[in-house]
């Protein structure tokens, strides 16, 4: 019983994790016209927030080990909380900078404790469905944004109803805080905690720079559709709400395809749902190219979030059988990072591109990140058999 409540309530943490994802990115269209301010702004509030992400997951080791995993969850949700609700009441732009310190702070520490926690002591296909709750969350928050953007308050509305759910689940989380503790103890009685990881030499390791390559391409892709897609639909003639709302189908269907791709994954390897997912994500964005009228704009942005499902779980369950056991848990870190570095630096780079050139670059540039996910992940495939 124990372990069924602890697993609920890190899946609903990690719906809280996605909550804010495509908040910005939904929002954006209005906010920036609202404040006169240029569409490749929005790119220094992801970069502050992913530069956070990066920063608070390269300390997690550390701080797990001195509040545990249950603390940091408590305390990391609080934190994306009271963030989003600043950015409610925000009236500049310089507030959004300083309140996106504390967002990337709050999203790194819990993304990594309850990733590291899960890969410890739950099965395989929980953490294919955990990242599935993400994408639970990462819908929920366009659509909130959506409704909001038709009311009276417009986006500080959307933010602040985050924002209130962010707070009642940090509620939930401090009640919590005892299972945590019963489940550890649980979990450990008869295991050995001191196996010691295998060092990793990064250049040294066949396949591993193809892998962080991988890792950083794919968020690239996925980051950049979710913060610059709906500027793309707008600028396609659609409303800023209706865009939104089909950023919200996009992140539905990775959770749809995240929750099949856990049974899925039962029958089917790693690697041929890797290369499956990349090569419908290339089929969904050439469709970006296709006029297929108004209504029907957004629709490709459902098949790249399908093609998209399977393969960040799939490439972080892959990785033992890459790598080695020993291994994984170090490979594993530097891939996170890696993902994080890639959400920072690349979808602020294509905002300022299609800010200065043209908008309608955006598909080629979300096919080319795809392609070039494709080329290093079947690289690693073959290295990494070459080396067994």
């Amino acid at each position: 019983m124990i372990t069924f409540i602890l697993l609920a309530i890190i899946y609903f943490a990690f719906i809280s994790l996605g909550l804010p994802d495509a908040l910005l990115g939904t929002a954006w269209p209005v906010m920036h016209t609202e404040w006169g301010l240029a569409l490749d702004s929005a790119g220094i509030i992801s970069f502050i927030i992913t530069g956070g992400t990066v920063v608070s997951s390269l300390m997690s080791g550390t701080i797990i080990k001195h509040l545990g995993t249950g603390k940091v969850t408590f305390i990391s949700c609080l934190m994306t909380g009271l963030a989003l609700l600043g950015f409610s009441f925000s009236q500049s732009f310089i507030w959004l900078v300083l309140l996106s310190i504390p967002l990337g702070i709050g999203a790194g520490s819990v993304d990594a404790a309850l990733n590291n926690y899960v890969a410890l002591h739950f099965k395989a296909h929980h953490m294919n469905w955990l990242h599935s709750f993400w994408g639970v969350g990462a819908t929920l928050g366009p659509i909130l944004m959506a409704l909001s953007l038709d009311g009276p308050l417009s986006w500080r509305g959307g933010y602040r109803t985050v924002a209130f759910i962010q707070l009642s689940l940090s509620a939930i989380l401090l009640f919590s805080l005892p299972l945590w503790g019963k489940h550890q103890a649980l979990v450990t009685q008869g295991s050995d905690n001191h196996t010691q990881a295998k060092k990793v030499q990064l250049f040294k390791t066949k396949g591993l720079l193809f892998a962080l390559i991988t890792f950083l391409c794919y968020c690239a892709v996925e980051i950049s559709i979710g913060l610059w897609g709906a500027s793309f639909l707008v600028a396609k003639s659609l409303t800023a709400e209706i865009a939104a709302k089909w950023i919200a189908a996009y992140y539905g269907s990775i959770t749809a395809g995240r929750f099949i791709s856990g049974f899925i994954s039962i029958k089917v390897k790693n690697t041929d749902m890797i290369r499956a997912g990349i090569i419908a994500a290339i089929a969904g964005t050439i469709l970006l190219f296709v006029p297929l009228g108004q209504q029907l704009t957004g629709l490709p942005f459902v098949f790249i979030g399908l093609g998209l499902a399977p393969i960040f779980p799939s490439m972080l369950h892959e990785t033992p059988n890459r790598f080695g056991k020993q291994a994984s848990q170090t490979i594993i870190g530097y891939q996170m990072a890696s993902a994080y570095i890639g959400s920072a630096l690349l979808p602020p780079a294509i905002g300022l591109a299609l800010n200065r050139l043209d908008m309608n670059l955006f598909p080629a540039l979300i096919a080319t990140g795809l392609v070039l996910v494709l080329i290093a992940s079947e690289r690693i495939t073959l290295q990494t058999k070459a080396s067994r």
